[in-house]
């Protein structure tokens, strides 16, 4: 069944979005929990979708937020070096490209370095408006950076579509008043509002004033 959807700009997450990074992510966020003995299953359903310092808290609640934040510039450095089996999610390529006349952006929990990274070895062209780790005071799942990038493009949150992957990513869409395309097997669970198994089954469609999304 094919659903069509109408939009006027599209928001879109970078990290099992438009990027395969996990094994990377996973790779360093346990060399990091290692020594603290959190439980890996723990770190894997935490980190995801996240600012790493926001992570960090969450699974160590008594530690002071600034040897947080400070470690978390440390994961960033190490991130943007290391992209090693970063790819692109299937179709990533083919939707940037398509989206090229339209209003979108990037809206990634990622610095920008760590995003032109990972992008980078995917293969991805960045659009030319970003929202990342630089340009918001919260992370994921709070809805700041997906109503700054809709601020940004002059769209009404109501008329934009999402991209995501993570049930933090998913959560803060929905708490933007914007519709959500889940992509991907994890983001299912999370209740977004359309869900694709990745980026081949959706279309960009033009039409009179604007475009459409249609999703199968």
């Amino acid at each position: 069944m094919t659903q069509t959807i109408s939009a006027r700009a599209v928001l879109l997450d970078m990290d099992g979005t438009l990027v395969d990074s996990t094994s990377v992510v996973e790779r360093l966020w346990l060399a990091w929990a290692a020594p603290h003995e959190i439980d890996p299953a723990t770190v894997l359903r935490v980190v995801h979708g996240r600012q790493g310092h926001q992570s960090m808290a969450i699974m160590l609640p008594e530690r002071d937020h600034e040897i947080n934040i400070r470690e978390n510039a440390v994961m960033l450095a190490n991130e943007s070096k290391d992209v090693d089996g970063v790819v692109a999610i299937e179709g990533a390529d083919v939707l940037l490209s398509a989206l090229l006349p339209y209003p979108h952006a990037i809206v990634t929990s990622a610095d920008l370095t760590l995003m032109n990274a990972r992008m980078g070895q995917a293969g991805l062209a960045v659009p030319s408006l970003t929202v990342t780790a630089e340009n918001v005071s919260a992370s994921k799942p709070d809805p700041e950076g997906f109503l700054l990038g809709a601020k940004l493009l002059g769209i009404d949150p109501a008329d934009c579509v999402v991209f995501e992957d993570s049930g933090a990513g998913i959560q803060a869409a929905h708490a933007a008043g914007i519709r959500v395309i889940g992509v991907g097997s994890h983001a299912i669970s999370h209740e977004p509002t359309f869900h694709v198994d990745d980026l081949t089954q959706v279309a960009v469609v033009p039409i009179d004033g604007g475009f459409e999304l249609t999703v199968r």
